[in-house]
């Protein structure tokens, strides 16, 4: 498990390399049911954009730590696209479909830390 914090630092460095905004770590390690012990959630602007930051996610990681996701979901119309590396799961959104959602409320008793963006 010490591979989690580079891990998640990767991924949300390729989150900003796209531009992403309104990131979010959402810590369920201390929840039992999760099935995740950590989702972060970002959103893009438009479907090319949540796309284009799901691949930088995926090429960041692998190219920084040889690590390659399990499963991803969603790019057939990227309006949320999930990206599975078995503790994280990393959800990006259209700004609506968060808000319809609104993964951060439902997971309310997560530690949860809001990333800043970059611009």
């Amino acid at each position: 498990m010490t591979q989690i914090p580079d891990i998640k630092n990767l991924i949300i460095e390729g989150i900003q390399n796209r531009k992403g905004k309104s990131i979010t770590v959402v810590d369920l390690s201390a929840i039992e049911s999760a099935a995740a012990s950590c989702f972060i959630i970002a959103e893009g602007t438009s479907n090319t954009q949540v796309g284009a930051i799901s691949k930088s996610i995926e090429e960041h990681v692998r190219e920084n730590s040889g690590v390659k996701p399990y499963n991803i979901d969603g790019l057939d119309t990227s309006d949320w696209v999930i990206i599975d590396y078995g503790d994280i799961w990393i959800h990006i959104f259209l700004p609506q479909t968060r808000q319809r959602y609104n993964l951060e409320d439902l997971w309310a008793d997560a530690v949860i830390t809001q990333i800043k963006d970059l611009d």
